[in-house]
């Protein structure tokens, strides 16, 4: 009672299972832990035996809770396919949070919210049964979203037969501009059922989230809070890189990978923007030939670089090809690494990306120019909007095969790293940082957005 009487309040936490989608819900719950709510993270059985947490004691108050999605010795990986992995988990996974909710309720701190990723609609359903506030979180950005709206609504056709497609708040986009699963929703069925889903009962969410700040979206969160009220409460990157309000937030502190400590000590040798950044992320495969092209276009830049290749994808690294790497002395491949570490690293010029929502938004935080290699899901759009709107980088140019010349990829990198171009991506990188810094300090819309999710659960 007295917990209650002191207005703290309880906020369960239920991120999609995957790390690009858990880390920006810590983030998020480490913010509301620095402002007085009591949060429970809940990840699944598999992901918690995955977890390398490098020290429990940065997550702050911030606890740990685990639901069981069906597979627990093997996640998503035991599953037959997507569709069958997404159905277990919806089955098993209510029960699984159904027994965990009242485990909760039955102790000193009841839960009073769910704040839930989008993908994961169930949960809000579930979160009723008990009578709780519900809200839907989305981890990409609000441009995205809206284009999801509209195709689920039918206000945007697929396939799409007319062109430039126009959506109130966003630039014209070309097919290529689109989220994957617009452009073609034959290419995994299961994901654009997955994401035009998030919309199906959107409308019992009591709030409605979306990590991106208001400045770095306006126009687009303006159109969308007309059909569908949000509130921005990104960027959900650790406050170090910030405002510095959240004590010991200095990094995303649950990997699934195992972090290569090598990198930070290579970078420091190096001298100021004299390094090509390179990763795409934590599910993206590319081929032997894409790989072959990248490694050419980065070994005839000239530049040193520093190439993230999880352990499961170094073979499609011909091994010529690494020991050509290891020959030129100014390349250095690792398994995974702290990101926002490297990405703050004065050695760092440019970052060389697949635009997952993730790393776009640290690379504006950190006033990093990018170039672009979008491969699927949000990633076209990100690119579209860091070329086009923000003009913090280049796309690089794909032929009609699907591969990346080597050519394109080392002149793409010298625009940005030595051209007058380049400078003015640096110069705007440098601006979308301050306006971050500035969303998430005190009386920013973002901190504001977070005081009124705040006054919302007071009031329940």
């Amino acid at each position: 009672m007295e917990e209650r009487e002191s207005g703290c309040r309880h906020v369960l936490m239920i991120p999609y299972p995957s790390q690009g989608h858990i880390n920006p819900m810590l983030q998020f719950s480490k913010r509301l832990s620095s402002k007085g709510v009591r949060v429970t993270m809940v990840t699944t059985t598999f992901i918690s035996k995955s977890m390398h947490l490098q020290s429990s004691s940065l997550l702050g108050p911030v606890q740990l809770d685990f639901i069981s999605d069906g597979y627990d010795q093997g996640g998503f990986a035991q599953a037959d396919s997507i569709s069958t992995y997404l159905s277990r988990m919806q089955e098993v996974g209510s029960n699984s949070l159904r027994e965990l909710i009242q485990k909760h309720n039955s102790s000193d701190h009841p839960i009073d919210c769910v704040v839930y990723d989008s993908f994961l609609v169930w949960v809000l359903d579930v979160a009723k049964e008990f009578g709780l506030l519900g809200a839907s979180f989305f981890t990409q950005m609000c441009a995205v979203n809206y284009i999801y709206y509209y195709v689920y609504h039918g206000l945007l056709k697929v396939p799409i037969s007319s062109l430039p497609i126009s959506i109130p708040g966003l630039p014209l986009l070309d097919l290529n501009d689109t989220p994957a699963f617009v452009y073609d929703p034959g290419f995994y069925p299961a994901y654009f059922h997955l994401v035009m889903n998030q919309f199906s009962n959107i409308h019992k969410a009591d709030i409605v989230l979306v990590n991106s700040f208001y400045h770095l979206e306006d126009q687009v969160v303006d159109s969308m809070s007309k059909v569908c009220p949000l509130l921005t409460i990104g960027p959900t990157v650790p406050s170090f890189h910030l405002d510095k309000a959240v004590p010991n937030d200095t990094d995303n502190v649950l990997n699934l990978f195992q972090l290569d400590s090598s990198a930070i000590s290579w970078l420091q040798e190096k001298p100021a923007g004299s390094v090509i950044y390179v990763s795409f992320g934590s599910m993206v495969c590319l081929s032997s030939q894409e790989m072959e092209e990248i490694a050419w276009g980065l070994m005839g830049t000239g530049f040193n670089f520093l190439w993230v290749i999880p352990d499961l994808q170094k073979k499609n690294l011909p091994k010529e090809l690494g020991k050509e790497i290891d020959a030129c002395g100014r390349g250095l491949i690792v398994n995974w690494i702290t990101q926002l570490e490297v990405l703050s690293n004065k050695g760092v010029g440019c970052f060389f990306t697949h635009c997952g929502w993730n790393s776009t938004i640290e690379a504006l935080c950190l006033g990093v120019p990018m170039v672009a290699l979008p491969q699927w899901t949000d990633q076209p759009t990100n690119a579209k909007f860091v070329e086009d709107v923000w003009k913090v980088g280049i796309r690089v140019r794909v032929k009609e095969n699907g591969i990346v010349t080597r050519e394109e990829i080392e002149n793409s990198i010298r625009v940005v790293m030595e051209k007058d171009l380049g400078r003015e991506m640096r110069i705007n990188a440098k601006k979308w940082k301050k306006l971050a810094i500035e969303a998430v300090s005190q009386g920013g819309t973002t901190d504001n957005n977070i005081n009124e999710f705040i006054n919302n659960l007071k009031r329940s």
